[in-house]
């Protein structure tokens, strides 16, 4: 969905979408982690909203050489989850700005950050939402699946 729609829909069906809990990141080879993470941040509220980085974010982020699927691809899949309500692909390199018009009450991140290294934890404090932190499960990510095919 395009930010301002999903914005739209929110306004319209409150019901539906709040408590809403947002999420983000590059989810660039979805693997059980990712999946796992998902289910525990959708159990926190009624919907799920993912904001997935852009190819240029990506790119920026993790290097030249990534993203491997594209923001289309990846958006697709996420959506085809159960636990996601919603994607909106993002091109910033935080999720501030999705932050600040979603306007979450509960903003969800893995457990690998901490409440001072979460660059989005002012933003959220700014708008009265809760920060999350999920412990994470599945020690991989996409960049140790790609050093194992390396």
């Amino acid at each position: 969905m395009e930010l301002t729609e999903l914005q739209q829909e929110i306004a319209a069906h409150p019901d539906r979408w709040r408590p809403l809990v947002l999420t983000n990141g590059c989810f660039d080879i979805l693997h059980a982690g990712h999946v796992r993470y998902l289910t525990q941040a959708r159990a926190q509220g009624r919907s799920l909203v993912v904001g997935l980085n852009s190819d240029r974010s990506v790119k920026q982020l993790k290097g030249e050489s990534r993203p491997i699927v594209t923001e289309n691809e990846r958006a697709e899949v996420l959506r085809a989850l159960k636990a996601v309500d919603a994607v909106v692909i993002f091109d910033q390199l935080t999720a501030d700005g999705l932050i600040a018009t979603l306007r979450p009450e509960i903003y969800v991140k893995g457990g690998d950050y901490t409440p001072e290294t979460l660059p989005e934890a002012k933003t959220v404090a700014a708008i009265g939402g809760k920060i999350l932190l999920i412990p994470i499960e599945v020690q991989t990510s996409t960049t140790k699946i790609l050093q194992r095919l390396g």
